[in-house]
């Protein structure tokens, strides 16, 4: 009879002895993660290069950033959960043959009309990484899918911070729309070999596509782990988004320091990328609950340091890495847990789960920057405190219940 793998919170599935995990394949999606990450990021630090080249104040020039954005939600929510219908290979390819020319286009587009609107187009195929992350837990053995998940997100996470600094030196160096030609050799090169080593994986759901994309409600309110997984991430998601949205008005406030300092704290704010392979190990060796305690027991104690903002800068710093790791660590065991309930389901639970990762972040980013404005800092880490302490107690009860 097959071994059994239990994690923390009682979900028993067997484990495939008999394969193991294709490392040459893992690589090479984890590389696409990267590539693929950063196609709604390197744009940001280029919208004043891009103001400049169309004569476009800030508002107008926001909208490329805000339709990548809402294009990748909208893929999130209408192109990724069809991996549990159809091939999830065949999905990937098509997205990334789109990808590449549009990529293409924006770079040789004569009106900022035209970039926004590819842009959108641009977001939504972006959202391949959601996809592949649904292959990746669905390709490992189960007692390895924690690790495959930690460095597939590890990936995730290099390749945002990657996108970040790159798009903004290519910006200042060969102007912007190299970027964009750069972003495009990088899918089309990764192209070939993805069709070549993905294997075929179609979905089991046999509904057609208007059921599957309601279908996603029912899941949630059926799963009641999903929503306890989705809900502690929205919460710790409200905490981060408040940080990131309110790091450069707090900054000129207490320390007088501009957008250069500020975009330098996305250093000490990637730390999370250090250990996020690691919280995959950890989920894999000691359980998912364990690693979601510890991860939003550093988000609470991270704004009780940020507390202190305003006196030290020092405390800043300190802050911003102890939140990266927490959100990180409880993003990768979450993201195993999400993984683990359904696999016929996986790429809808995935997307339930990115919904509530990006809905708490902007949460927190209209609740900080209301309060900053109206309130100062210290209501700012309160908010946050708050929201981290009801992820704790929710988990932290959940888990007892099982028990």
């Amino acid at each position: 009879m097959p071994h059994r793998h239990c994690d923390s919170y009682g979900i028993l599935e067997p484990m495939n002895t008999e394969k193991a995990t294709d490392r040459g394949l893992m690589t090479l999606m984890a590389v696409s993660l990267f590539a693929g990450a950063g196609v709604i990021h390197f744009q940001t630090p280029m919208l004043s290069a891009i103001g400049a080249d169309f004569g476009a104040d800030t508002a107008a020039v926001g909208w490329v950033a805000t339709l990548t954005f809402g294009g990748f939600l909208a893929g999130l929510v209408f192109v990724v959960p069809l991996g549990d219908r159809l091939d999830k290979r065949t999905l990937v390819l098509a997205q990334i043959a789109v990808l590449v020319p549009v990529l293409l286009a924006m770079a040789a587009a004569p009106t900022l009309s035209i970039l926004a609107a590819a842009s959108f187009v641009a977001g939504a195929c972006s959202s391949i990484g959601a996809s592949f992350v649904a292959i990746v837990a669905e390709l490992a053995r189960p007692s390895e899918r924690g690790r495959e998940l930690g460095s597939a997100l590890t990936a995730v996470f290099l390749g945002i911070l990657f996108a970040r600094m790159a798009g903004g030196f290519v910006a200042a160096h060969l102007g912007w729309r190299w970027m964009f030609v750069i972003a495009a050799l990088m899918m089309l090169v990764l192209f070939p070999a993805l069709a070549k080593r993905l294997p075929a994986m179609r979905g089991g759901s046999p509904i057609d596509y208007l059921a599957l994309i309601g279908s996603m409600a029912q899941l949630l309110r059926r799963h009641e782990k999903l929503r306890r997984v989705s809900g502690t991430q929205f919460l710790l998601g409200i905490s981060y988004g408040a940080f990131w949205a309110t790091i450069a008005p707090m900054l000129a406030l207490f320390h007088h320091l501009g957008p250069s300092e500020a975009g330098l704290m996305g250093i000490p704010g990637a730390a999370g990328i250090i250990v996020a392979s690691a919280a995959g190990r950890w989920s894999d060796r000691r359980g998912v609950g364990p690693v979601v305690t510890g991860g939003a027991i550093l988000v609470l104690v991270s704004f009780v340091v940020l507390g202190f903002a305003g006196l030290w800068i020092g405390a800043v710093i300190a802050g911003a890495v102890v939140l990266d790791v927490g959100i990180r660590i409880t993003m990768v065991a979450n993201q195993v847990h999400v993984n683990t309930l359904a696999s016929d389901a996986r790429s809808r639970f995935n997307t339930v789960y990115a919904a509530s990762v990006w809905g708490g972040n902007a949460a927190g980013a209209l609740l900080a920057s209301t309060a900053l404005a109206h309130a100062g800092w210290l209501p700012v880490c309160a908010i946050a405190v708050s929201c981290s302490g009801l992820a704790l107690l929710a988990h932290l009860r959940k888990r007892a219940g099982t028990r």
